[in-house]
């Protein structure tokens, strides 16, 4: 069960810090009581192991205190993402059929109005469900579902992707991670990521909680917040997407801010491809290493690097495979290609998603006959077990028959002085079916010409690769995960090229 781990810290040390948020503070013991008490404020409302709950709102202890409940219950428990809009919202509530839908003041509009055409869905804050209290016996643990959580993805294209969880999946996943990562009841994990997405959710609370360790969760992430937090908590680890550790970066920079972070002992970027530049300017400026992290919404741990090994990991690789991992690269026929050779990745890892909810079509196309996810991404492992990522299969730019992975053209530019921020798309062109153009946003408004980076180009990738067109821009659209919007910037380009 979910909750048998931390079940366990609170009977060996019920004292220990188990969460932090502002001013509230839980102990395990304690939050073991809570969650207790939220198992019976929710069958009070009728909730059992049939039923599916919802919540949307920012960070705060209650999400995770509804995690662990709709765990004891046996229900099916979804985080919906805050940043979605009504209409978003609602698509979830009636696609998951939700029975009771949990929100906080800033995003109570969003919540009655997604649930207004939805007659079998209530709607009420933590604080309301909580005060209704119940009389039923928390020890009345019934018939698990099948599916745990169900987690939306961000749907770039069409409607959200609905990915299954099981408990047993959960808490494989959880482990695995503990393994790699070194976790023990010593560590203080800073979450800043939106409990509404798995990485922040599973992969950095919840995990820290089943190892036995604190989590200090943010309201939100702010650059200036979670410096300020790492140091005045002494966190140990901390996990979050590039964007995050850029804007920290970027925000010490401007402000002139010295923060020495060389006390901790893990930071974690996944979410999309971590640049070698970044890393080093931050490495320089924090005294610390980022690690990469590789993962899906589908399936987790895959690649990082273990806390154990103290050799280097390549510039170009995101690590090893992470316990319990089996890792299939192959070519577009299937078959497995030789070592050093790329092909795409498929995996079954501990935390590997039971498939698509209502579309077993799509669970089929993505699961292999021997049970392994087709990741859509491209990479191959080299001799000392490191695996290298080099593009995404639909992200492939193909001109004149010739395939280019974006990634490489992407961290090419980013390392030019001139470029802060760079993401390179396809686009339509007579005589050579698409052509690579390149975004890129500058450090200063002074920078160099759009010939001038495409010279520096010439000197580090094979002349296809080059791009026709270099692009100053302002900003880089950004999608709800903190990814570049490259569906965005297409249209940006389409409409500028009519």
């Amino acid at each position: 069960m979910l909750t048998a781990d931390i079940e366990a810290h609170a009977l060996r040390d019920s004292a220990r810090v188990a969460i932090r948020s502002g001013t509230e503070v839980l102990q395990y013991g304690e939050l073991i009581r809570k969650v207790d008490r939220f198992v019976d404020s929710l069958r009070g409302a009728g909730v059992d192991s049939r039923h599916t709950v919802a919540s949307l709102c920012d960070n705060r202890i209650e999400v995770l205190l509804l995690y662990y409940a709709m765990g004891k219950i046996g229900g099916t428990f979804i985080s919906i993402n805050q940043s979605l809009t009504a209409p978003e919202v609602a698509y979830i509530l009636g696609h998951a059929e939700v029975s009771l839908l949990l929100h906080d003041e800033r995003m109570e509009l969003v919540a009655k109005k997604a649930a207004e055409d939805q007659d079998t869905v209530q709607v009420t804050t933590f604080e309301e469900l909580i005060a209704a209290g119940s009389t039923s016996q928390v020890s009345t643990i019934g018939q698990m579902a099948d599916n745990f959580m169900v987690a939306y993805t961000s749907g770039s294209t069409g409607r959200p992707k609905a990915v299954a969880f099981d408990q047993r999946s959960e808490v494989a996943g959880n482990r695995s991670l503990i393994e790699m990562w070194g976790m023990t009841p010593s560590d203080i994990t800073l979450v800043a990521l939106p409990l509404g997405f798995m990485y922040g959710l599973s992969t950095a609370a919840s995990m820290t909680l089943q190892a036995g360790g604190e989590v200090v969760l943010l309201r939100r992430f702010h650059p200036r917040e979670v410096l300020e937090a790492l140091i005045s908590h002494k966190a140990t680890v901390f996990h979050g997407v590039p964007t995050m550790f850029a804007m920290m970066l970027e925000y010490a920079e401007q402000n002139s801010v010295e923060v020495d972070l060389s006390f901790m002992r893990l930071l974690v970027s996944a979410g999309a491809p971590l640049s070698r530049e970044l890393c080093a300017r931050f490495e320089a400026k924090f005294g610390k290493r980022i690690d990469d992290y590789y993962g899906l919404t589908e399936v987790r741990p895959v690649f990082g690097r273990y806390w154990n090994d103290s050799s280097p990991v390549p510039a170009s690789a995101i690590g090893k495979a992470a316990p319990g991992v089996i890792v299939r690269i192959v070519d577009s026929n299937g078959n497995d290609v030789e070592q050093g050779e790329t092909g795409e990745i498929l995996v079954r890892a501990p935390s590997t998603t039971r498939g698509y909810f209502k579309n077993p079509e799509l669970t089929e196309s993505v699961f292999t006959g021997d049970g392994l996810l087709k990741t859509g991404d491209l990479g191959y492992r080299d001799t000392d077990g490191y695996y290298h990522l080099t593009g995404r299969i639909k992200d492939i730019i193909i001109r004149g028959g010739a395939n280019i992975a974006p990634a490489e053209v992407e961290e090419t530019i980013e390392s030019h002085p001139d470029a802060k921020a760079v993401a390179v798309i396809g686009v339509p062109d007579e005589k050579f079916g698409q052509i690579v153009v390149a975004y890129v946003v500058p450090r200063e408004c002074n920078h160099a010409s759009e010939d001038e980076v495409r010279e520096f180009c010439k000197g580090r990738l094979a002349d296809f690769k080059v791009p026709a067109q270099i692009i100053w821009s302002e900003e880089l659209p950004l999608g709800i995960t903190g990814k570049v919007d490259k569906k965005a910037l297409l249209a940006r380009w389409s409409e500028c090229h009519v």
